[in-house]
Order: C-alpha cells, then structure tokens, then sequence
C-alpha cells in the first residue's frame, strides 16, 4: 500500500451512512438536473465533485460503477471505506489491481449520492488527459442511467438528468423510439450494417459513449461480418487494463431504426484484447461516440427506450486519421516571442517643424504553453513516408503555431482533407524541421 500514498490521496475509515439512499436524487424537488459539458473528441465530459473534490469524468454508457484512474494534479482527495479489489477492462494487461471505495458523496448538476461506490486504478499509465489535451479524472455511467432518464444534446452540450416519476416524453415527428435491452447494466440496441454493398446484415451493438470511436464490429461472430478487403492496422483505444489494437476501415452504412448513416468509419478489434470478457452473447459490437453525437439522445432505461433526433452534425463526415499519426500533450514548454511596444515612443526633433518619429521597442515575451508531441504514427502513412518520428514535437502546421490551438483543433489541422499538402515545422533533438507531405484516401 506504501506506493498509493504518492499520489495523496486519503483513505478514511468511517461508520456507513446508513440513513442515505445509495442512489441519485434531485436537490429541492426539481423535475431535472442540468450540467454544461465538453464535447472532447466524440467524448461527453462533465464535471463531478466527490466528496467536496471538483473533478471531470467521461459519461461512458459502457461502464457500471464509477471510476478514478488519474489523480495526478490533485492535492488531496478523500476516499471512504477502501479495500484491495482485482478488476478486468479491455487491453492487453489482463486482471489489474484497484481499490474499491464505499459511501462516497457524488454531486453532478443537481444532483446527489451519499453512498456512491466507486473504483480507483493507480495505474499512472491509465491516464487519458494527455491524448485528450484536458484533464479527466474518470469514467461514470450506469448508476446515472438507472436513476434518471438521461438527455444528451451534443449540439448545445448540455446534459439533463429527468426524476424518471415526473418525466414526460416530447412527442416530435422528427424522432424515433428504438427498445434497447439492460444485460448486465448495460445498454444494447440493435441494428444493421451494409458491408462492401452486401445485403445488410442484423446486429447487436453495446451502446458505448465511452468510445471516441463510431461503430466496432466483431469479425466472425456474425455470418458476412469480415472485414473489408481495403484496411490498416491500427491503435484503437485505451482500455482499463491497456491498449486495444485492432483493424481499421470503412463500411458502406449503418441504419438504426429509419436513420442511415453511409461511409461509417469501424474498426474491428483483435479479439485477443477481450480476453477478460468471457462471452459476447448475441453482441456483434460497439455504437460510439462519432455516431452517438450526431443525434440528441433520450435514454430511459427503466422503460428499455432510447430516442435519437438527428442533429446538425449527422450529415458530417466521419474523421479519419488521413497524416496518420497521434498526438498528445507531453507537460509545458517555454517559447519566447519576439513583440514590438504598442505604446510606441514619439519623438519630436525641434530643429524640423513636423518631423515625428513613433518608435517601437522590441521586446521578448516568455510564454509557458503545452507541448504538443507525437506519440505514434502509422506505418506507410504519410506523415511516417515523410519522415516525422515518435517525440517530434509540433511547433507550426501551415504556418500556423499550435500553442495558439487546443488539441483537437490541432489533429483538425493535420488531417483537414484528402489531396491538401500539409506543411508541419517539429523540434527534434533542438533543429527546427520542416515536413510537408499530401493527405491520400485512404480507402479507393
């Protein structure tokens, strides 16, 4: 246990709180709960205080108890009745070590659980805010899902939690009430897929807004579900118990209920990283975040119903890594920037009538901002052909300087569409390099 206590966080042994409810409800009899979040690469991030810490905690859909797994650039926070505990998630680590902590007090927007359970993973490389470019301290889901009726609006970013005796449905023509099933705390809803121009093929998908990802599909679970001829391998994602590595491609649609998407970017895992998941049963695959935000979502689980309504971004095409490689923050770095006085100093020669001079003064501006690094890159990708390396750091792309753009926008930059020279200025070993290369279809 010694090595724990690096990371300040303090267990209290205490008496149970026996007289409250160990589910969410709504502070002064309000109908729902309302919480401004950030859409961070198909991710809804929404901000949570644990016993009296403010932290952020990505809404996955495909988790059952909430859990803590980056403690880093906290002072101190406070746990309640902790045991030792072995966990199994996605990657390629298997069982990892955790403890599990009872009666903590959670408040998300208007809401309360004073007997919230929650996981903590200590694991100092299960930390997903460097790939995201802000801090995230944690994943929550059923537990919200079971208690309220659940209300996703990814175009204005605003969640709203409804008390499920007092919520009524709005009845729009624009909207469609699909059933999902509840196994095991989570949701599934069916659907099909059209692989390669093929008859569309039935599936089952695990609806999982925990996934920055569109859709993953099971190679071989299924008749026809093979991937397409025209795919890369690829890094896919960060699971609980490590990277997950699997196929990358494009199918040729996705219909739910009378919506149908074309051109789904899907990847097909190695199923060699669910190997602390015993059986898939009937699921074929994974529903995520890259689809999920292109409709405002209304999930009842107590009434087995989700409601979708299309939005402004469901016509937007699907984001692929065109340069091919990955980006994250890797801590801060100094720039200096070299500035003129705006003020200016004016001069006023007294032997010439009207000859005045403004003078600007140079001036050097220190400035700490993040360091944005590669972290991986795609073989036989463009930016691998063109010679960009793991731990270049990115200083410019097209002339202009990244420290100016938040993460993402930065990926946005890299990966804007197919045929565009991109230009990209690194650090490498203290030289400036400049590289430039042409993003290529990837699929023909």
């Amino acid at each position: 246990m010694k090595a724990f206590f690096k990371y300040s966080v303090f267990f209290i042994f205490c008496l149970p709180a026996l007289l409250f409810s160990q589910n969410y409800t709504l502070t002064n009899g309000k109908k729902h709960g309302k919480v401004k979040f950030q859409l961070i690469n198909n991710l809804v991030i929404i901000p949570v205080e644990v016993n009296g810490a403010m932290l952020s905690f990505i809404l996955d859909s495909g988790v059952n108890k909430p859990i803590l797994f980056n403690l880093l650039d906290q002072d101190s926070i406070a746990i309640n009745n902790v045991s030792e505990v072995t966990i199994k998630g996605l990657g390629d680590k298997g069982a990892i070590k955790a403890l599990k902590s009872t009666n903590n007090i959670f408040k998300i927007g208007g809401t309360t659980n004073r007997k919230q359970t929650l996981y903590v993973i200590m694991d100092e490389e299960l930390n997903l805010s460097p790939r995201l470019g802000v801090p995230v301290h944690g994943i929550i889901g059923y537990d919200l899902y079971r208690d309220f009726v659940v209300s996703i609006n990814y175009s204005s970013k605003v969640l709203k939690l409804y008390d499920p005796e007092k919520y009524v449905s709005k009845k729009n023509a624009r909207t469609q009430t699909l059933p999902i099933q509840i196994i095991n705390k989570k949701a599934y809803v069916e659907g099909s897929v059209t692989i390669e121009d093929q008859q569309q093929i039935p599936v089952k998908l695990l609806v999982d807004s925990g996934s920055s990802d569109a859709l993953w599909l099971f190679e071989n679970l299924t008749k026809g579900l093979d991937v397409p001829e025209n795919n890369y391998e690829d890094f896919l994602g960060q699971g609980l118990s490590g990277s997950v590595y699997g196929k990358r491609t494009k199918i040729s649609g996705l219909s739910l209920g009378e919506f149908h998407l074309e051109g789904i970017k899907t990847a097909f895992p190695d199923i060699r990283y669910f190997g602390s998941i015993t059986s898939m049963g009937e699921r074929n695959g994974s529903l995520g975040g890259e689809i999920l935000k292109r409709f405002t979502t209304v999930f009842n689980f107590r009434e087995g119903t989700v409601s979708l309504r299309k939005n402004s971004m469901f016509n937007d095409p699907f984001d692929f890594n065109l340069s091919g490689i990955d980006l994250q923050h890797n801590g801060m770095r100094y720039i200096s920037e070299s500035i003129a006085d705006a003020r200016g100093v004016v001069v006023d020669k007294e032997n010439s009538y009207g000859d005045v001079q403004i003078l600007f003064a140079n001036r050097t501006r220190l400035s700490l901002v993040p360091e944005i690094i590669v972290s991986g890159i795609r073989a036989g990708s463009p930016g691998q052909e063109a010679g960009l390396q793991e731990g270049d750091v990115i200083l410019a792309v097209n002339g202009k300087k990244v420290h100016n753009y938040e993460l993402q926008q930065i990926i946005r930059l890299l990966n804007e569409k197919e045929g565009k020279r991109i230009k990209v200025l690194v650090e490498r070993y203290d030289n400036d390099i400049l590289v430039s290369y042409v993003l290529k279809e990837i699929f023909k």
